[in-house]
């Protein structure tokens, strides 16, 4: 019966642990006529019988569901003239399915155990010349040309790597992610959400994302401790016009505390003194010198009774110049009472154009850009 129950779900006898068995209905059975305790599924689980251990802590959550798995390949709408990219392939669950739609898949997988066994699987059913495996870490390895991605992610990799696929140099026409919940909550929220965040506000930049389907974390081997959603991520026809690295700096200034209104966020000292010193280093129409230094002397060079400014009351009187500045442009917008949590991206996109024009910047003008670039791929404060 267990050999049946291998055969019915294509799991290949010696590639895996039997605990990839464990949400289906027929090996829950299984285990209960035959005895099978708790125990024995956690060794199963995690390789104590031999067979290949499966890491938790490294995001390798096998998804076993056929159904499932069918319904990802088919909500891809993939193409025959296809070349998928999938990330984490893990033993090649979907990725045998991803062959039987596509020309080809380029498989991207750190772990060379499972490239061991994935090459050995693909092998055995005839298509390794349309397998590409690349193993290396995905977020340092270069990706070769695809046209969409299919992929179970790691939930530790989950946001640099939406956002090395989103602002990376490889166009591509849809990603289907499964991805933890929680982030796909995350990912699709709009302003107004309780989930509502800066990795929204950046990822809607430039693609749309659309929910799929919910997917149970008794569906993984090993089970997860949460669920999943599967997503599918379309990039946008047309994109702002913005300065992406001013962008992803504004955002993380403003979303550090998205309920704060922006009034009070812009007011705090050193939000105002790194503002200041930006706004300096990109020299705009030389207005922010005068925040640097401003006194009432007569300016004649010669000695004075009085004490001259020390620099900290200099750079304090530049603040305040400044911050005045600051609120001026909150006000002329009327954003001063306004949340970054109910703003939606143009009238974010409003607002930093109104700073810019005002020589207020939220970069180092003078570093060049980097599409992985922290400010981004960490979602927020």
């Amino acid at each position: 019966m267990l050999r049946r129950a291998k055969c019915l779900y294509g799991v290949i006898p010696g590639h895996c642990s039997l605990g990839q068995l464990q949400s289906t209905s027929r090996y829950r059975s299984y285990r209960k006529i035959n005895g099978a305790d708790d125990d024995g599924r956690r060794k199963r689980e995690e390789g104590q019988d031999g067979h290949l251990q499966l890491h938790k802590s490294k995001g390798q959550h096998l998804l076993t569901n056929q159904r499932i798995l069918d319904s990802i390949v088919r909500k891809s709408a993939i193409k025959p003239t296809d070349t998928v990219l999938e990330i984490g392939p893990g033993t090649g669950n979907l990725t045998l399915k991803l062959l039987e739609a596509a020309k080809s898949v380029v498989a991207v997988e750190i772990d060379k155990r499972m490239v061991e066994v994935l090459q050995k699987r693909v092998a055995e059913c005839g298509v390794q010349d349309r397998l590409t495996v690349i193993c290396k870490d995905a977020l340092k390895a270069e990706f070769p040309p695809f046209d969409i991605v299919v992929a179970n992610i790691p939930y530790g990799i989950s946001s640099p790597l939406v956002a090395k696929l989103v602002y990376g140099a490889r166009s591509f026409r849809s990603a289907t992610l499964l991805l933890q919940k929680e982030f796909a909550r995350r990912l699709m929220a709009k302003p107004g959400d309780s989930e509502f965040n800066r990795l929204a506000v950046n990822v809607k930049l430039v693609v749309n994302v659309e929910f799929v389907m919910d997917v149970s974390k008794r569906e993984f081997v090993p089970c997860p401790k949460v669920d999943s959603s599967v997503v599918i991520i379309r990039p946008k026809a047309e994109v702002p016009n913005v300065n992406l690295d001013e962008w992803w700096a504004f955002t993380k200034a403003c979303f550090c505390n998205k309920n704060k209104t922006l009034g009070a966020t812009f007011k705090q000292k050193k939000k105002v003194m790194e503002l200041l010193r930006l706004s300096k280093l990109a020299g705009s129409n030389g207005e922010t010198d005068n925040y640097i230094c401003s006194n009432d002397d007569n300016g004649d060079g010669g000695e004075s009774n009085e004490e001259e400014l020390s620099s900290s009351s200099c750079s304090e009187m530049g603040a305040s110049s400044f911050k005045e500045k600051l609120m001026g442009v909150l006000k002329s917008a009327d954003f001063e009472d306004k949340r970054p949590s109910k703003l939606s991206n143009e009238e974010l996109l409003h607002l930093l154009a109104l700073f810019n024009q005002a020589g207020i910047y939220f970069h180092d003008q003078s570093k060049s850009r980097n599409a992985e670039n922290e400010s981004f791929s960490v979602a927020y404060c």
